[in-house]
């Protein structure tokens, strides 16, 4: 990192701003120029918080040269990480992008769950998402069905083969959560809960991390760096949209260019959810597509067997007929992506 001094900064201002840099083992190089003393340190900066140097009199600022996210980053590994599970599906890499579909919230009705889960499977996908936890605005809407949903989604996961993902919104029901879920989401508004990144750090689930609606890429990159620090390597992150300033026709703003930026700087796979990211069923099958040219792993898309009376996000919801139809185009475009993509698609300089 590079400490920049103020233009009137003294001699024991610098020593002091030195010294604390030895201290934890960097190597210092200090430049006078005419107007700011300029601080080269080369070591490795988890050791010194920022805001110990920036704590001393006379430091202007700090500059890094590399981005912050250690573990996540391309400068640590420069391969794309590949996430596998025990029935061989793969995620991330030059594999086939995934997808994971089903309804918002898992519901008493399993037939219609099952109804889901079977055209899912017809489709080629390979994962069934559902919450049994739902973080909902209003403590008068629909929170989930706890542990009943997620013994629905067991069932449902016996009767199709798919593997379940499932959000977790406190970490006293990560044993729970664990003992059903294939994969454990965790959701926007958790996004920088770091009591639950740690939690689910410490176990050996894949984790899909989704980006909160406020949050820049850099903060996104950063809360997955929380559960790589606390030991678990296998992170999907999620662009779900993000929060702008109209909101007349879309819930929220799919960042799109979200992807190619995260696949230049970090090695984790990246899927999409344009359910979410735009909260109107007609934008899926545009905003999916454009998700996968962008170089997404996988697409994430809420399925309901009857939208209309669904008990949360209906309105984003694809029915059965309409993720058939939306589906069967995907897949066409997923086969023509897929052969391209180990030679064609690049995201290092």
């Amino acid at each position: 990192m590079i400490i920049i001094m103020e233009r009137d900064a003294t001699a024991v201002n610098v020593q002091a701003v030195t010294e604390l840099l030895k201290e934890h083992g960097f190597q210092v190089i200090v430049h006078e120029g005419d107007v700011h003393t300029v601080i080269d340190a080369l070591g490795d900066k988890t050791t010194l918080s920022p805001g110990r140097i920036e704590a001393l009199d006379g430091v202007k600022q700090i500059k890094f040269i590399r981005e912050p996210f250690r573990l996540a980053s391309r400068d640590r590994k420069s391969e794309d990480t590949v996430i596998e599970f025990e029935n061989g599906v793969k995620i991330g890499g030059a594999n086939r992008p995934v997808a994971m579909v089903g309804p918002c919230s898992v519901e008493e009705d399993y037939e219609g769950l099952l109804q889901v889960a079977l055209a899912a499977k017809e489709l080629g996908c390979q994962f069934l998402r559902g919450g049994a936890f739902k973080p909902r605005t209003s403590p008068y809407d629909f929170d989930g069905l706890g542990e009943k949903g997620l013994q629905l989604l067991a069932r449902a996961k016996e009767d199709t083969g798919l593997l379940v993902v499932t959000e977790l919104m406190d970490s006293t029901d990560l044993d729970l959560v664990y003992k059903y879920a294939d994969v454990i989401q965790i959701g926007a508004r958790n996004m920088q809960n770091f009591k639950l990144l740690k939690a689910v750090g410490h176990c050996d689930k894949p984790v899909i991390l989704k980006r909160g609606p406020a949050s820049t890429i850099r903060e996104f990159l950063l809360a997955a760096e929380h559960i790589m620090y606390n030991g678990n390597e296998k992170v999907i992150l999620c662009e779900r949209g993000i929060k702008g300033f109209d909101s007349s026709f879309t819930r929220n703003v799919l960042d799109i260019s979200a992807i190619p930026v995260i696949k230049k700087y970090s090695h984790l796979p990246v899927i999409v959810d344009p359910s979410h990211g735009t909260g109107q069923r007609y934008l899926i099958e545009p905003m999916a597509k454009a998700g996968l040219v962008a170089g997404a792993d996988g697409v994430m898309v809420e399925v309901h067997h009857n939208p209309a009376k669904a008990l949360s996000d209906g309105k984003q919801s694809l029915s059965i007929s309409q993720f058939k139809e939306v589906f069967t185009k995907l897949n066409a475009l997923i086969d023509t992506l897929h052969l391209e993509k180990s030679s064609t698609i690049s995201f290092v300089e």
